[in-house]
């Protein structure tokens, strides 16, 4: 499967509206308020595109027909130590199809190749099976596991520290 990985544009703001706006994905995230479209453009206009400047790289993930199919961003980016936290979303009607796992992959070569990181961690709740298994897939090892990290359903939900060394 083929995917492309692109900055945003101002017609992405409707799918990014939807996607930061969704309550579903605010338990696996920091995320927890909802963002308005002016604070969204705000972002969108006020990004450089450039890692250092931004301290992270919003990504949106193209299929081979250029439908926006989700989102990956590197994060946390920590120059001194070559480190980036790594976030992805797929919208519901294009996953389980490898979206995925080929964005990341694209993701993991513009880390260690274009941006020559050191290394890339995700922290995933440890009831998402399905991503722990795509992470381990792409080369990722289970770190430290975060006690009590998330709140799913009013109930405390533990998280593991996924890594790769690149």
């Amino acid at each position: 499967m083929n995917v492309k990985l692109r900055a945003m544009e101002p017609e992405d703001l409707d799918f990014l509206y939807q996607i930061e706006n969704n309550t579903k994905l605010w338990n696996v995230g920091v995320t927890n308020v909802p963002y308005s479209r002016y604070a969204l453009h705000h972002f969108m206009e006020s990004s450089t595109g450039d890692i250092y400047a931004d301290k992270q790289v919003r990504l949106m993930i193209e299929d081979e027909e250029r439908h926006v199919v989700g989102i990956t961003d590197l994060t946390d980016f920590d120059p001194r130590y070559l480190r980036a936290e790594v976030g992805i979303v797929i919208a519901n009607s294009f996953r389980r199809q490898g979206y995925a796992k080929a964005a990341l992959s694209e993701l993991i070569n513009y880390a260690r190749n274009v941006l020559h990181l050191r290394q890339l961690y995700a922290i995933v709740s440890a009831e998402n099976t399905v991503s722990v298994s795509l992470f381990c897939r792409l080369g990722f090892i289970k770190g430290a596991e975060l006690k009590n990290w998330f709140t799913v359903a009013d109930h405390p939900c533990d998280a593991v520290v996924m890594q790769l060394f690149l």
